[in-house]
Protein backbone atom coordinates (compact mmCIF):
# COMPACT_ATOMS: atom_id res chain seq x y z
CA UNK A 1 0.00 0.00 0.00
CA UNK A 2 1.15 3.59 -0.70
CA UNK A 3 2.44 5.85 2.25
CA UNK A 4 -0.61 8.38 0.85
CA UNK A 5 -3.19 5.84 1.34
CA UNK A 6 -2.16 3.88 4.49
CA UNK A 7 -2.14 7.70 5.99
CA UNK A 8 -5.66 8.26 4.93
CA UNK A 9 -6.87 4.53 5.80
CA UNK A 10 -8.84 5.19 9.12
CA UNK A 11 -7.48 3.10 12.16
CA UNK A 12 -10.26 0.67 13.46
CA UNK A 13 -10.58 -0.73 17.12
CA UNK A 14 -10.65 -4.38 17.75
CA UNK A 15 -10.55 -4.15 21.46
CA UNK A 16 -13.45 -1.56 22.68
CA UNK A 17 -12.69 -0.53 26.21
CA UNK A 18 -15.44 1.40 28.22
CA UNK A 19 -14.09 4.57 27.88
CA UNK A 20 -13.99 3.74 23.85
CA UNK A 21 -17.50 3.49 24.08
CA UNK A 22 -19.84 6.48 22.23
CA UNK A 23 -21.61 7.47 25.27
CA UNK A 24 -25.52 8.81 24.81
CA UNK A 25 -28.29 9.41 26.88
CA UNK A 26 -32.19 9.10 25.29
CA UNK A 27 -35.53 9.42 27.98
CA UNK A 28 -35.37 6.36 28.48
CA UNK A 29 -31.74 5.36 29.51
CA UNK A 30 -27.89 5.41 29.47
CA UNK A 31 -25.95 4.02 26.10
CA UNK A 32 -22.52 2.61 25.38
CA UNK A 33 -22.17 2.51 21.77
CA UNK A 34 -19.52 -0.47 22.00
CA UNK A 35 -19.68 -1.43 18.21
CA UNK A 36 -20.24 0.72 15.36
CA UNK A 37 -18.95 1.34 11.68
CA UNK A 38 -17.54 4.12 12.72
CA UNK A 39 -15.58 2.39 15.23
CA UNK A 40 -14.90 -0.94 14.00
CA UNK A 41 -15.52 -0.83 10.18
CA UNK A 42 -17.85 -3.43 10.73
CA UNK A 43 -20.68 -3.76 8.10
CA UNK A 44 -22.46 -6.94 9.84
CA UNK A 45 -22.91 -5.72 13.74
CA UNK A 46 -24.30 -3.20 16.09
CA UNK A 47 -23.68 -3.19 20.04
CA UNK A 48 -25.61 -0.95 22.48
CA UNK A 49 -25.40 -1.42 26.22
CA UNK A 50 -28.23 0.63 27.93
CA UNK A 51 -29.07 1.05 31.41
CA UNK A 52 -32.78 2.10 31.76
CA UNK A 53 -34.18 3.31 35.38
CA UNK A 54 -37.16 1.84 36.65
CA UNK A 55 -40.30 3.11 35.08
CA UNK A 56 -38.64 3.93 32.03
CA UNK A 57 -39.49 2.25 28.69
CA UNK A 58 -38.65 2.06 24.81
CA UNK A 59 -42.27 2.64 23.58
CA UNK A 60 -42.84 0.76 20.64
CA UNK A 61 -40.66 0.61 17.06
CA UNK A 62 -39.31 -1.24 14.38
CA UNK A 63 -36.39 -1.80 12.14
CA UNK A 64 -36.97 -2.03 9.14
CA UNK A 65 -33.97 -3.87 7.65
CA UNK A 66 -32.62 -4.97 11.16
CA UNK A 67 -32.79 -8.08 13.32
CA UNK A 68 -32.04 -7.19 17.20
CA UNK A 69 -31.25 -9.70 20.12
CA UNK A 70 -31.71 -8.25 23.69
CA UNK A 71 -29.66 -9.74 26.48
CA UNK A 72 -30.20 -9.13 30.22
CA UNK A 73 -27.42 -8.24 32.16
CA UNK A 74 -28.93 -7.00 35.24
CA UNK A 75 -32.24 -6.44 36.41
CA UNK A 76 -35.70 -7.20 34.60
CA UNK A 77 -37.32 -6.00 31.72
CA UNK A 78 -40.86 -6.71 30.33
CA UNK A 79 -39.82 -7.00 26.71
CA UNK A 80 -42.60 -7.07 24.20
CA UNK A 81 -41.64 -8.85 20.27
CA UNK A 82 -45.04 -8.48 18.07
CA UNK A 83 -48.11 -8.94 20.77
CA UNK A 84 -46.23 -11.61 23.00
CA UNK A 85 -45.17 -10.41 26.45
CA UNK A 86 -42.15 -11.97 28.96
CA UNK A 87 -40.47 -10.98 31.80
CA UNK A 88 -36.47 -11.00 31.15
CA UNK A 89 -34.03 -12.15 33.83
CA UNK A 90 -30.50 -12.04 34.04
CA UNK A 91 -29.03 -14.27 30.79
CA UNK A 92 -32.32 -14.00 29.14
CA UNK A 93 -32.38 -13.06 25.47
CA UNK A 94 -35.46 -12.30 22.92
CA UNK A 95 -34.88 -12.05 19.78
CA UNK A 96 -36.42 -9.24 17.59
CA UNK A 97 -36.98 -9.96 13.34
CA UNK A 98 -36.88 -7.65 11.51
CA UNK A 99 -39.85 -4.89 10.63
CA UNK A 100 -41.38 -6.59 14.09
CA UNK A 101 -42.73 -4.34 16.57
CA UNK A 102 -41.54 -4.72 19.91
CA UNK A 103 -40.35 -2.58 22.83
CA UNK A 104 -38.87 -3.16 26.49
CA UNK A 105 -40.24 -1.32 30.00
CA UNK A 106 -38.76 -1.26 33.16
CA UNK A 107 -41.28 -1.75 35.43
CA UNK A 108 -39.73 -2.82 38.26
CA UNK A 109 -38.06 -0.91 41.06
CA UNK A 110 -34.35 -1.34 39.87
CA UNK A 111 -32.46 -0.40 37.11
CA UNK A 112 -32.36 -3.48 34.26
CA UNK A 113 -29.33 -3.30 32.01
CA UNK A 114 -29.10 -5.26 29.04
CA UNK A 115 -27.06 -5.23 25.80
CA UNK A 116 -29.04 -5.08 22.32
CA UNK A 117 -27.37 -6.17 19.14
CA UNK A 118 -28.66 -5.70 15.99
CA UNK A 119 -27.58 -6.67 12.37
CA UNK A 120 -27.10 -5.82 9.81
CA UNK A 121 -24.91 -2.10 11.01
CA UNK A 122 -25.42 -0.56 7.56
CA UNK A 123 -28.36 -1.05 6.05
CA UNK A 124 -30.75 1.95 3.78
CA UNK A 125 -33.67 3.57 4.85
CA UNK A 126 -33.80 4.72 8.94
CA UNK A 127 -32.72 2.43 11.93
CA UNK A 128 -35.93 2.29 13.54
CA UNK A 129 -39.69 3.66 13.11
CA UNK A 130 -41.18 4.69 16.07
CA UNK A 131 -44.94 3.03 16.43
CA UNK A 132 -45.81 4.04 19.97
CA UNK A 133 -48.64 6.00 18.85
CA UNK A 134 -50.72 3.36 16.78
CA UNK A 135 -53.16 0.88 17.72
CA UNK A 136 -51.68 -2.57 18.68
Amino acid sequence: MSPTLEKDKKEFLHFITKQDCEVTEAHWGHHDWCCKPEMTGTKNLILVRVTMPPGRGHQFHYHPAREEIIYILDGKGEQWVGRERKILGVGETAFIPKKTVHGIYNSSTKPVTFLAILSPAVAKGPFLIDVYNDKP
